[in-house]
């Protein structure tokens, strides 16, 4: 299943085709009566749900099995680790947080829905689950045609190159080895100006390898773990260590200071 996109959708099917899985596309897009609510907070729990609705429907459920539904996200991604101050809490995305996930995981148990989500890649980084893709061809087929920028629509179907996705779809790249022939509109990140380094997503990405070093993982972190649900501490503080050092990869790459 995926989420109906503008200028996304076409890929959709062909990326589906290519492996051969059955597909449904769905969107979260719905209208009420009431003033709309710009900032799309609900959505993630609105498309979790949609795709329970789609698992219910399937000849498993209605056997009596329990059905697997993967949100495959990678790890650091998934924990999204607060770059910096201004961007905890609901401030940063948290789609695929083991938190949101375990919560929105016993609604369905009290439901008694036997829907099982699952991530298989929370706790790989997204260069990790390039490198162990066990069809390497077909990844480099459609890889770079896949979409990750935050901005997409903002620039006419491009990635910007540079938004916290941007950053970390590059980083990936330049970790599995695998070529981006990517168009980003902003691709040299270690330019001097407010385009490229100076913009806020990279400036903040760097703050944080550099607190980083200077404090030592667990204090940069602070309290981003938390969370009851959060699972293998030591894992996860490993992991999010994987993915900012692919960042300082990208960054050292391109001279970001």
């Amino acid at each position: 299943m995926s989420q109906i996109v503008r200028g996304d959708k076409e890929k959709q099917v062909s990326f589906c085709r290519s492996i051969g899985l059955r597909h449904l596309q769905l969107t979260h897009a719905a209208g009420g009566p009431a003033e709309e609510e710009p900032s799309q907070r609900a959505r993630s729990f609105i498309f979790l749900a949609l795709g329970v609705l789609a698992a219910t429907t399937l000849k498993i459920y209605g056997e009596g099995g329990t059905v697997p539904f993967y949100v495959c996200e990678n790890g650091f991604i998934a924990i999204n680790p607060p770059l910096t101050g201004g961007r905890i809490g609901s401030l940063s995305t948290r789609t695929a947080h083991p938190e949101f996930l375990t919560r929105f995981q016993q609604i369905l148990d009290t439901a008694d829905l036997k829907v099982q989500i699952e991530n298989p890649y929370a706790f790989s980084t997204k260069g990790e689950m390039m490198k162990a893709c066990k069809n390497q061809s077909t990844l480099r087929n459609f890889a770079v045609t896949s979409t990750s920028c935050g901005r997409f629509l903002h620039y006419n179907y491009k990635h910007c190159g540079r938004c916290v996705p941007c950053q970390v779809r590059r980083a990936s790249f330049l970790a599995s080895g695998v070529e981006d022939s990517t168009e980003y509109v902003f691709r040299d990140l270690g330019k001097d100006d407010e385009d490229n380094a100076g913009f806020d997503d990279v400036r903040s990405a760097a703050m944080a390898i550099a607190e980083r070093k200077q404090v030592g993982l667990e204090r940069w972190l602070g309290a981003a773990l938390s969370y009851p649900h959060v699972g293998d501490v030591s894992k996860v503080e490993a992991l999010v260590d994987r993915g900012l050092k692919e960042l300082e990869a990208l960054h050292l790459s391109h001279g970001v200071k």
